[in-house]
């Protein structure tokens, strides 16, 4: 008798523990599959900011936002696929949302910053940029201060900015292509000239370049292309950019011929030189 009331308080204990073991595991297995679909939606988010179409991506963030109002993260996302789309005014407001969210990091404030930029509210761009404490020491924070200086025409923290971006990217064509034009709108031509070709060094691709380099040279009366890789139609609208810069500064005889080589050169009918020698004639 006293070992089955010994048995039944064991067996009571037992459910016990087994019941909690299962709730106990039942949790656990929430919370791995939890964390599984917060890994996927933050790889979604990733995809869909790198690989898709801008207005799809804004469309699935906008989404994604109403229906995880807690998430920064597609917050984030929608702010950068309405940038992407073309539509930094609208980014505005919800870079802000996301600034004021508690997970908020630094690099929100810049992009921020950006987004006032393109819509070319350059106090509002300075003053955000003001607020990112000096150790946040990016590229993209770099690059914006180096613009916002340019706007002001402040020299000289223009190229200490840009000589630092150009010290914090793997990939500076871009930072360079930007401090050679605003050498070019200084009129140092040959420090223009220099960044050009020092961009497309680090990218032989970017036409950008490969334009800008050429109207360097031409602002300095130097009306021969320069040795880079250049396409059979890249070489006629390069002749093209000189030939318009030629006429510009009074050689309208080198932009005549220049213009000739232009239509002569290109692989198929080149309109736009064939209307600016007509208008010349």
């Amino acid at each position: 008798m006293m070992h089955k009331l010994w048995v039944a308080p064991l067996c009571l204990l037992c459910a016990g523990f087994l019941a909690g073991c299962e709730q106990n595991g039942h949790a656990q297995t929430a919370r791995a599959i939890d964390s599984i679909a917060a890994i996927d939606q933050e790889n979604m988010a990733e995809l869909m900011l790198s690989a898709a179409d801008p207005r799809e991506a804004v469309s699935y963030f906008t989404q994604a936002a109403e229906n995880n109002p807690d998430r920064v993260i597609f917050r984030r996302g929608l702010a950068r696929s309405l940038a992407r789309a073309g539509q930094a005014e609208e980014a505005i407001p919800v870079w802000q949302q996301v600034i004021a969210h508690p997970d908020s990091v630094l690099d929100d404030q810049v992009e921020l910053a950006d987004a006032y930029i393109r819509t070319n509210e350059w106090s509002q761009a300075e003053a955000t940029l003001n607020r990112v404490p000096p150790t946040h020491e990016t590229f993209q924070r770099y690059r914006l201060e180096a613009m916002v200086a340019d706007a002001r025409q402040q020299w000289d923290r223009a190229d200490s900015f840009y000589e630092i971006a150009v010290d914090l990217t793997p990939r500076p064509a871009g930072v360079l292509n930007n401090w050679g034009y605003s050498k070019l709108t200084r009129g140092d031509n040959r420090g223009a000239e220099r960044l050009f070709t020092e961009a497309l060094r680090h990218d032989s691709s970017m036409f950008t370049a490969k334009n800008n380099l050429v109207l360097a040279r031409a602002a300095q009366r130097r009306y021969e292309l320069p040795l880079i890789q250049m396409t059979q139609t890249e070489r006629a609208e390069l002749l093209h950019t000189m030939a318009l810069a030629a006429i510009r500064q009074g050689d309208v005889a080198v932009g005549r011929g220049l213009l000739q080589d232009a239509i002569a050169t290109h692989p198929q009918h080149f309109d736009a030189a064939v209307l600016a020698l007509r208008a010349l004639q």
